[in-house]
């Protein structure tokens, strides 16, 4: 599997209840738990006081990532994204 950058930002639509949020949050962590385990979710970041998480996702292929690992994430509708294809840099330490 190939490694993707993906900084992920979430806007709550001000239609939505504070329930339907709770819910979705609850969906989401399950969600994460099932994609870590699976290998596609590798780390995931919240920057210090900012509402976005930075993470290292694992596909096939952008598409893969996209629409199959994203794509089934419960909030994923309130998301914008920004996904940078990785590659192994000579010298990373953590480089096998």
């Amino acid at each position: 599997m190939r490694e993707f950058l993906v900084e992920i930002t979430t806007s709550v639509p001000a239609a939505v209840t504070e329930e339907q949020v709770t819910e979705r949050r609850a969906a989401e962590a399950v969600r994460a738990r099932e994609l870590a385990a699976t290998g596609h979710l590798a780390r995931l970041w919240r920057p210090v006081g900012e509402k976005r998480s930075i993470g290292v996702w694992r596909a096939d292929d952008e598409a893969e990532l996209r629409e199959k690992v994203l794509g089934t994430l419960p909030l994923r509708p309130w998301m914008s994204l920004t996904v940078t294809p990785l590659e192994s840099h000579p010298n990373d330490p953590g480089r096998v």
